[in-house]
């Protein structure tokens, strides 16, 4: 019954999309209409071979952006499914700080359709979402990266380690920070949980938005101290 209740509601109130408001939207495609859907900028190549900042024009061989060459990076590439901008960039903002929890289906979805092809074909050995501070976990009730992390899994059939690593002190938010702040804020921010084995291990780090790289680079750091002997980064999207 519940279920026959809940299409006739349907019938009587058909759920709108809830970016826009104004056109239907299906709860399993996170609420989000087709014409909003439309705004979505897939990330395709040419990007930096490391970072995945995406570029404009024509490049014939593989190339790495002047930002990542004047940084030290701990993992060996970084991949985001679309740009951060528009509809995506307000359904994060949402979902993270707003508990606009029907909208991880739409994020997943961005995510599952870029990542999980790439990712079975390259064996990775477990996924590691960046981690909350207990503080911000309490206070949030959910672990954003967690939750995306864990439908990346299930497409990908790579094993989730949602305790691989965990956030030694509460950090302050990166939003208002420059790119030397974010990483300052971030050093050693990150440690691998005491007994976890990750010696010789290819994981990937997942998150919601790859902007500088500080915070997705401080996990790979952690990891790659601990014994790992790769660290990938995939995100949902990528800030410009």
């Amino acid at each position: 019954m519940p279920g026959a209740l809940s299409a006739s509601l349907d019938l009587l109130y058909p759920p709108l999309c809830q970016l826009c408001h104004t056109r239907r939207a299906e709860p399993r495609a996170g609420l989000v209409c087709g014409q909003c859907w439309s705004q979505v900028r897939f990330i395709r190549p040419p990007f930096c071979a490391r970072c995945g900042l995406p570029f404009v024009g024509e490049f014939t061989t593989e190339f790495v952006c002047t930002n990542c060459q004047d940084l030290t990076l701990h993992f060996s590439s970084a991949r985001s499914a679309v740009v951060a901008k528009t509809v995506v960039l307000e359904a994060i903002h949402r979902f993270k700080y707003s508990g606009a929890r029907w909208f991880e289906y739409f994020l997943a979805d961005l995510l599952v359709r870029e990542a999980a092809p790439r990712l079975r074909e390259e064996k990775w050995d477990c996924l590691a979402p960046v981690p909350l501070h207990p503080v911000k976990l309490r206070e949030r009730e959910f672990n954003q990266a967690e939750q995306l992390a864990a439908h990346l899994s299930r497409a990908a059939g790579i094993p989730l380690d949602a305790k691989i690593l965990r956030r030694r002190h509460a950090t302050a938010t990166q939003t208002l920070l420059t790119r030397e702040q974010r990483a300052a804020n971030m050093k050693n921010a990150f440690a691998v949980k005491p007994g976890a084995r990750v010696d010789g291990k290819r994981i990937v780090v997942v998150d919601d938005v790859f902007t500088t790289g500080a915070t997705t680079n401080a996990c790979a750091a952690a990891l790659r101290a601990a014994g790992a002997a790769e660290v990938g980064v995939w995100t949902v999207a990528r800030g410009l």
